[in-house]
């Protein structure tokens, strides 16, 4: 259960991080941006899921709990201000995360779609 719980997590973070380049590979049909129109109400829950899940299924693949980590991170960049001790250091790990953020959404895209198989 905790498994299809963090695959699914795992899809939906990777949509909503690696848009811009799903949106190229998708052409006129704007496919990927109506899921992620639907997904982006619920980016807090997806992130908080992604690190939480992560963590408890840690020891069982750490690659890819680390990448799922990482991607809950990046989208829960806002809401590091409401965490006044740990907002400075959250805010720049963020920052040097956001470069990577579409690979990290395609990494995360992938792990979900292999912990389906």
């Amino acid at each position: 259960m905790l498994g299809l719980l963090l695959t699914i997590a795992n899809i939906s973070g990777g949509l909503l991080l690696g848009l811009a380049t799903l949106d190229k590979w998708d052409g006129e049909s704007n496919f990927f941006n109506k899921i992620a129109g639907v997904l982006a109400p619920f980016q807090t829950i997806i992130g908080g899921a992604l690190i939480v899940l992560s963590i408890l299924k840690f020891r069982s693949s750490v690659l890819f709990s680390i990448v799922s980590i990482l991607g809950g991170i990046l989208l829960l960049t806002h809401v590091f201000g409401k965490v006044p001790a740990l907002e400075t250091s959250l805010r720049k790990l963020s920052a040097k995360l956001m470069p990577f953020k579409a690979i990290i959404g395609i990494g995360l895209l992938v792990i979900g779609i292999l912990g389906l198989f």
